[in-house]
């Protein structure tokens, strides 16, 4: 009698067989295994082991954006001054802050100015943001260049990486597109003069630098719809096909074998 009552399975015994029972039958719906892929840490027979840490790795969206393996060089922040991580981070800063700026901007000639002097003077913390954005916007540039030497510098052009070094020109590019359209939003005297001296510049592009420069001015001369072309450009155009590249970009990092570095 003693034995059969030691060998009777207690409360917590009991509750325990009921959850476990109850979270085999959840992780082994359809519902479930439909939301996680296989590999996944959460799917029902999951054992450690590589190759299902790289299916944890490859079927996450947050996980995929870090490699399965790391080399060793590759963790040493004197490596790479995590410039590149750096750049993106500030080009975060600068969607943030520069939605901000957007509420109380806007982009026509006659109240381009007063909306700056009135973001600075009459709207909380508007000083401040304006000057993260801004010199965020300079930081940026200055990230993106170090960073560009720095992958030329340790040969991270070479074979397989040639595409992604094209794709990080044209960043470059982009980042410094965004820069000169943002310095043109407040129209001023230095935004109306740097407006004449890059279209002018851009009109002497063989071909068709006439058609350019009539493009970016909307007409023949410096308008109103000068400013709403490329405030266009700097809030829609420019952010969107940099965020394109940037995907594919960092895609092609983790392809082609991660950071790379001195045998």
């Amino acid at each position: 009698m003693a034995k059969s009552i030691q060998d009777k399975p207690t409360l917590a015994e009991k509750a325990g067989d009921i959850a476990q029972q109850t979270a085999d039958s959840v992780q082994g719906s359809q519902a479930w295994n439909s939301i996680f892929r296989p590999g996944s840490v959460f799917r029902k027979g999951y054992t450690d082991s590589p190759r299902n840490r790289s299916y944890v790795i490859m079927n996450s969206v947050l996980y995929h954006l870090h490699p399965v393996k790391v080399k060793r060089h590759a963790v040493k922040v004197s490596y790479t001054l995590c410039l590149g991580g750096l750049s993106f981070f500030l080009f975060i800063i600068l969607t943030i802050t520069g939605i901000f700026l957007m509420f109380f901007y806007r982009p026509t000639a006659a109240a381009a100015w007063e909306d700056i002097a009135t973001l600075q003077t009459g709207v909380t913390f508007g000083l401040l943001v304006r000057n993260m954005h801004r010199w965020g916007a300079h930081l940026m540039v200055l990230s993106v260049f170090l960073h560009m030497a720095r992958v030329f510098y340790h040969g991270a052009y070479k074979p397989p990486r040639e595409f992604n070094w094209v794709i990080g020109v044209l960043l470059l590019q982009f980042t410094l597109l965004l820069s000169f359209t943002g310095y043109l939003l407040p129209w001023d005297q230095l935004a109306l003069w740097a407006v004449t001296v890059g279209t002018n510049m851009m009109g002497y592009t063989p071909v068709f630098g006439n058609e350019v420069r009539f493009v970016l001015l909307g007409g023949s001369v410096i308008g109103r719809e000068t400013l709403l072309r490329w405030y266009v450009l700097h809030v829609l155009l420019l952010p969107f096909v940099t965020v394109i590249f940037l995907a594919v970009h960092f895609w092609r990092v983790r392809k082609d074998g991660g950071i790379s570095g001195p045998l």
